[in-house]
């Protein structure tokens, strides 16, 4: 089983620029307080570290 984590919206995108709105979108994430378990690997860390205002990690499974 692949390592993964929870990643959880907590900001609003209204107002923010399109680059950040779509990584939200990228992350599957589009609605305030929404939840998504994603797989653990760089490029999400990598999108999670572009909006650290955005978003939060909730829980690191595996």
């Amino acid at each position: 089983m692949a390592k993964t984590i929870v990643v959880k919206q907590i900001g609003s995108p209204i107002r923010r620029p399109a680059r950040q709105r779509e990584t939200l979108i990228g992350l599957g994430l589009n609605k305030m307080h929404k939840t998504r378990e994603l797989e653990d690997t760089p490029s999400i860390r990598g999108m999670i570290a572009k909006i650290p205002h955005l978003v939060e990690v909730v829980e690191e499974r595996g």
